[in-house]
Formats: C-alpha cells, sequence, structure tokens
C-alpha cells in the first residue's frame, strides 16, 4: 500500500514539471508557424539591383553571394581579364609543303573576279572566300569589288578600306591578284557575269565555275557572300587563316585613327571592355522581336519591316526562345555585372544609332558610367576623313573591339563572328558570346528571383560561350568564326612538334550544340546586309 503511493506520488511529481513544458513547447511550434506565413518568400517579387562589384571581381555585399554550389562544380576564381590556358594556343597558317606556289597552278588567260555584298564585314567574308575560290580554279584573281548599292550605300572602293599592294604582296606565293583586268585586243574586257549557290565546295566550283571560265577566260561572280563552303581541304582553309589575319589589312589612315582611338582607351584604364552593340531600328525591325514598346514599338517596326519582301511574319516569343534577339543594352549590362564586371570598368561601345535613343541606352550607362564611343574620344576633325562613310567608320569600330581586353557583341552578326575567330587566332583574348537561348529566360523571370540566383544562372549559363581554348568543337560554327585548322596547341618539352585542332580531336572539347546557339548565316541576302556591321 505505501509502496503503491509512493509510485503516485512520483508519477504526480514528474506529471507536473511535465505540463508546463508541453504548453511552452506549444506556444512557440505556434509561434513559428505564423511567423513562417506572413515572412515573404525569398524569391518573391522584389527591386532587382546589382549590388556594387568592383573589377577585381569581390563583391561588396557578402551576404548577397551567388547561391551554393556543390562542392565538385566549384572552381578557383577566373581572370576576367585574361582565357585559362590560352598561352598554350597560337594561329598557325603556314601552307603545308604540298601545297604548291601560284606560279606553278595558275593557267594564264583565266581570271575571277568578284563583287561583294553587305557592310566591311560582309565583304570581308567575301574578299576571304574569293582568294580561295581563284586557288580552286588556278585562275588570277581580280582585285574584289565592293557593294556600293546596298543597306550601306558606301561609295568606297577596294584600296579607301585595305593596303592593296600588301594584299597583293602578301598573297603572292598563293594566288596572282592583279588590280584590274587587262585590256582586250586594246579595249575594257567585260567578264563573264554569273552566280554560284550558297555554300558552294570546292567540287562545286569545279562544276560550275570552271567549265564557264575555260571558255570565256574572264567570270565575275555577282553577289558574293558565303558562297564558299565551311568545311574545306585543310591547306585551303589555312590559305582563308592567311587571307582574313593577315593578308586583309585596313589603310595607313584608317590604322592610325584605329590606334588614337585604342591609345585613348588605354590613357584612361589598364583593361576595356568592346561592346559590339546592335540596336538600331532596321536591325530590330528586321529580327521581328518585340521589346516591350507597346502599339508605338510594333507600329514604328513593322512599317520599317515591310521594306524586306521576302521577310516571314514574325513570331517575337519563337525569336526569343531560339535566341535570335539582339540582348538590349540594360540586359548585356546586367550580364556583364554578373559576370563580375564592376561599375569602375571603362566599356567602348561600338554602335549605331539606337532605337528609343539615350532613353535605351541609360540603364547601360547607369551599370558602366565610364562609357565610350568613338565620337566622345575623337573630335569631329579628327573624324571628318571617315565619317561620310560607314565602312571606314566601321573599321575603326573593329579595330577597337579587336585590341580591346574583352569583346562582347549583342547579336551573332558578322562582326561579331569575325572578331571571334581573330581573336581565337590571336590568343583566344576574351570574347563574350551571350547564350541566347539560355539567358532570355533568366531576363524574363529577374524580377522573381533573387540577386543570387540571377547570377548563378547568368555564371551557369555562359560556361563555354567566355572564348576559351578548346570551348567548342571543330564542327561548331562558320569557319570564320570557328577557325580550328588555323589553330594549334604547344606540347611538353618532351614531346615534339605541335597539335593541331582537327576532327580527330573531337572529344577533347568542351560541346556547345546548336540547341545552346544557332551558328548558321540565314540564307535570305537582304538580312545578311543587316547583319554585316
Amino acid at each position: 500500500m505505501a509502496s503503491s503511493r509512493r509510485r503516485h506520488h512520483h508519477f504526480f511529481t514528474r506529471g507536473r514539471w511535465l505540463i508546463p513544458a508541453i504548453t511552452v513547447a506549444s506556444i512557440f511550434l505556434l509561434l513559428f508557424f505564423f511567423l513562417s506565413i506572413l515572412a515573404p518568400s525569398p524569391n518573391g517579387n522584389r527591386i532587382f539591383l546589382l549590388p556594387h562589384r568592383d573589377s577585381s571581381g569581390e563583391n561588396d555585399d557578402a551576404e548577397d553571394s551567388p547561391l551554393p554550389v556543390p562542392a565538385k562544380e566549384k572552381v578557383s576564381k577566373r581572370d576576367m581579364w585574361s582565357s585559362r590556358n590560352s598561352n598554350l594556343f597560337y594561329g598557325c597558317s603556314d601552307a603545308s609543303k604540298k601545297f604548291r606556289k601560284a606560279q606553278d597552278i595558275t593557267h594564264p588567260n583565266r581570271y575571277l573576279s568578284i563583287v561583294t555584298s553587305g557592310g566591311l564585314n560582309q565583304q570581308r567574308t567575301g574578299i576571304t572566300d574569293a582568294v580561295v575560290a581563284a586557288r580552286i580554279l588556278n585562275a588570277t584573281l581580280v582585285v574584289p569589288k565592293l557593294d556600293k548599292s546596298s543597306y550601306w550605300k558606301d561609295s568606297s572602293v577596294f584600296s579607301d578600306i585595305f593596303d592593296v599592294d600588301w594584299f597583293i604582296k602578301y598573297l603572292a606565293n598563293d594566288v596572282s591578284v592583279v588590280k584590274e583586268l587587262p585590256l582586250r585586243k586594246g579595249q575594257i574586257w567585260l567578264p563573264y557575269r554569273m552566280r554560284v549557290p550558297r555554300k558552294c565546295s570546292d567540287r562545286c566550283y569545279i562544276h560550275r565555275v570552271l567549265p564557264v571560265l575555260k571558255k570565256k577566260h574572264a567570270v565575275q561572280i555577282m553577289k558574293f557572300d558565303y558562297r564558299l563552303a565551311n568545311s574545306l581541304d585543310t591547306d585551303l582553309q589555312k590559305l582563308r587563316c592567311r587571307v582574313n589575319y593577315h593578308a586583309v589589312k585596313f589603310t595607313d589612315p584608317i590604322l592610325r585613327m584605329g590606334e588614337k582611338l585604342v591609345h585613348r582607351m588605354r590613357m584612361k584604364s589598364k583593361h576595356f571592355i568592346a561592346l559590339h552593340l546592335r540596336f538600331e531600328p532596321d536591325m530590330l525591325a528586321f529580327s521581328g522581336c518585340y521589346y516591350g514598346g507597346g502599339d508605338k514599338e510594333r507600329e514604328e517596326l513593322g512599317k520599317i519591316r515591310k521594306k524586306w519582301k521576302t521577310l516571314p511574319e514574325s513570331h517575337p516569343d519563337k525569336a526569343r526562345r531560339h535566341g535570335r534577339c539582339p540582348m538590349t543594352p540594360e540586359e548585356v549590362g546586367l550580364m556583364l555585372r554578373s559576370l563580375g564586371y564592376g561599375e569602375d570598368v571603362h566599356i567602348y561601345v561600338a554602335s549605331g544609332e539606337t532605337y528609343g535613343g539615350n532613353e535605351t541606352l541609360t540603364p547601360l550607362k547607369t551599370l558602366f558610367p565610364n562609357f565610350y564611343t568613338k565620337d566622345t574620344l575623337a573630335s569631329k576633325d579628327e573624324l571628318a576623313p571617315f565619317s561620310a562613310f560607314s565602312s571606314r567608320m566601321a573599321a575603326l569600330d573593329f579595330i577597337v573591339c579587336d585590341e580591346s581586353d574583352v569583346f562582347v557583341a549583342n547579336n551573332h552578326g558578322n562582326m561579331a563572328k569575325i572578331l571571334a575567330g581573330r581573336r581565337r587566332y590571336f590568343g583566344h583574348k576574351p570574347t563574350i558570346r551571350p547564350n541566347g537561348r539560355k539567358l532570355f529566360r533568366v531576363f524574363l523571370n529577374k524580377n522573381h528571383m533573387s540577386h543570387k540566383e540571377f547570377v548563378y544562372r547568368i555564371n551557369k549559363y555562359q560556361k563555354g560561350f567566355m572564348g576559351e581554348p578548346k570551348e567548342v568543337s571543330p564542327t561548331w560554327g562558320v569557319f570564320h568564326e570557328n577557325p580550328y585548322s588555323c589553330i594549334c596547341e604547344k606540347v611538353d618539352n618532351s614531346t615534339q612538334g605541335e597539335i593541331s585542332n582537327s576532327t580527330s580531336r573531337v572529344e577533347t572539347f568542351t560541346r556547345v550544340t546548336t540547341t545552346d546557339y544557332d551558328p548558321d548565316t540565314p540564307d535570305d541576302p537582304e538580312v545578311d546586309v543587316l547583319l554585316s556591321d
């Protein structure tokens, strides 16, 4: 009986302390529950602002760093002003021993003439391919004629933009080049005019052009833009590189003015970014994209779009999903800031008339206050010899973009492609190609994600689009953008010789597929003209 009372007293004593403890715990649980309901979601709507980030890549806001990344994906912080392992790669375009001299293979009385299309950069691809076409045909090349009647309406001839004597001299061992067709029986010789299909292979030239050339002796191919296949024999590809990267040189006045602009940028900052910004009304009109300007934008761009009869009905959402829409100035600025370039970075902008004017450029200027163009770096008097000619003005921008520490474009046009290839050939300087297919969703939803997540996604989707060596396979892109046959890799001291990037080494590359980026050139020549600068 006594034992029973002791047990009862024991349970009563323990229960007396247990009940208050349960009550307190319940109150805390209820309080946590209500606070979790009232607290805002971390990914909810918020004002989207990038914190200050200096050019070293350090974030002033330690709390607002990118989302955690699994340990296996962590990499050391990259150098924003150079490409990793770029010192192991170099341009190699010398002809092989089996590539015969021009004087040994050129047939007398066989001349090839071409007329380029579009602006400066489309013309440049035509000039390069024309030299290779002449080599395929064992013909003498007449110095190419430049397009004077297209959208750009530039009256310049070859020698106004390029050093013609250097062009002829440099190529002497590869192709015979003359400035004009010789007289025929004392009279001006008018060549036979013809067209060839786009991306015509070497066999295509042998079957389509050579029979006519043998009969007429002088042939002029009209609308010579992308009229040579992307894939050719290695020696012909290397000839392409010798033309594009060595033989085609700007005239001294253009080079001197371009060097002045570069020097003035260097005086302002040790490093600088060059941005090729295509956001002109015509460019946006033909792209068929929509940028949120309402009925006014649709009406203005729709009216311009009617100038091109061959353009299909526009589908803005589809174009955006496929990465075909030029990025806005603000989007480019947000991308660069997310990649670590701070507001103290100096930026040179190569652009024409911007749709929306200063209102459109203001967000970019806010993100990068050190904002320059050739018009702000040079006086009107200095630019006067060039300002009336669109191709010569484009050449000045080309030089500054080529010499920049980092190059970025908001489009996939001809200048962006040519500079990407050129910068690969001359040391893999960082060249940022926006991954439009992936980035469009990030920008679309930027107000519904935290800054951390935004930065994380930008960096994730731009991996493989930064101009690094071995970033892409030889099967990717047009040759002017990815001159894989002309990029060699240094080997260690234990092995003599060099390794050339070729299709036999595809497995060593980090692939960028066409589902991520569409490098193909449009099939409409009128559309190409707009992309050419």
